[in-house]
């Protein structure tokens, strides 16, 4: 019974704070959206990939840290107290909460599996031509119906060209689409959508919507790097439009063109309109400010953490009963 009561209450914990702190994220990320239009379009991917993840990190974080440990160091274990029935409902909520996004990544895990395996059945080597030894990615290609551009994989990514891309594409052209996918292997975009499966919770499809449309920008910035080269990009982007749906095969890769058309034209018109400031990188915040946060954190968590135990303990009694 004890140990029941300890996941009812740390699922109850868990399910509340991660639905209080995903509404406040629901109603803040598109002011945070707008504000950092201003800066590049990477730190704006990097913005809502945070603002997306907040709400599972502090809600995980509070749990194992505080109310878990409150429950089995305060707790009597002798003590039989039956167990409400809004602990139990918010536990299972909780619990189907972690079962859910554990379907999702898995589904998407073999969605992506089952896709490159019906790529991987005729498939040869292209000599991509690019001398930057960051992208040490293989690039294959493969029949007209693969992908006109993908890239596919978690921990071995690879790059993936059809025929038909291969053939309407000018070298230049081509060179420019593929540095856009090397960019989203370097940025492990396939495994932050993974990580966005596993803390699945309604109402946040526009968040991750707009963090792929951002991330697709930020990969265009990183191809290019003159105004020659953008229009290489742009070129590349509308060609690859109009020889496959504007979807993705699958949903753990990152394909040139898989938004939907409003997305593609507003790449294509940014590309465009290309110009060299936007490139140029702006201030990055130090390294050293973070650490300051997370040192005052922890020192401000160790100088209080006995008198939170109580508090937090305090309130799992009252949710209990």
């Amino acid at each position: 019974m004890f140990a029941a009561r300890g996941l009812a209450v740390s699922f109850s914990i868990s399910v509340l704070l991660y639905s209080a702190l995903s509404l406040a994220v629901c109603a803040v990320w598109r002011s945070a959206w707008i504000y950092c239009q201003r800066y590049p379009a990477r730190r704006c991917a990097n913005l809502l990939f945070i603002l997306r993840l907040i709400p599972f990190a502090l809600a995980t974080g509070v749990t194992l840290a505080l109310a878990l440990p409150s429950f089995l160091l305060l707790e009597p274990r002798a003590v039989d107290e039956p167990l409400g029935a809004l602990p139990v409902v918010l536990g299972l909520c909780g619990l189907a909460v972690v079962l859910a996004g554990l379907r999702s990544a898995t589904v998407a895990l073999l969605a992506a599996s089952r896709t490159v395996a019906l790529w991987s059945r005729e498939t040869h080597v292209v000599d991509a031509g690019l001398k930057d030894s960051r992208d040490s990615v293989p690039v294959l290609g493969v029949s007209a119906a693969g992908p006109p551009l993908t890239a596919a994989g978690i921990l071995r990514p690879s790059v993936w060209l059809s025929r038909v891309a291969e053939f309407v594409l000018t070298e230049r052209e081509l060179q420019s689409a593929l540095r856009h996918e090397f960019v989203h292997v370097r940025r492990r975009d396939n495994l932050r959508k993974l990580i966005l499966r596993l803390v699945a919770f309604p109402g946040m499809a526009e968040l991750e919507s707009a963090w792929r449309e951002a991330t697709e920008m930020a990969a265009d910035d990183g191809a290019v790097s003159s105004a020659s080269e953008a229009l290489d990009l742009a070129a590349a982007v509308i060609k690859l439009s109009r020889l496959a749906p504007l979807k993705s095969a699958a949903e753990l890769t990152t394909a040139l063109v898989h938004s939907p058309a409003e997305s593609v034209n507003a790449r294509v018109e940014r590309l465009l309109a290309w110009t060299e400031p936007r490139q140029s990188a702006a201030r990055e915040y130090s390294w050293a400010y973070l650490l300051t946060a997370a040192a005052a954190v922890v020192v401000t968590l160790a100088l209080t953490y006995s008198e939170l135990l109580v508090r937090v303990h305090a309130a799992t009694e009252w949710l209990v009963r």
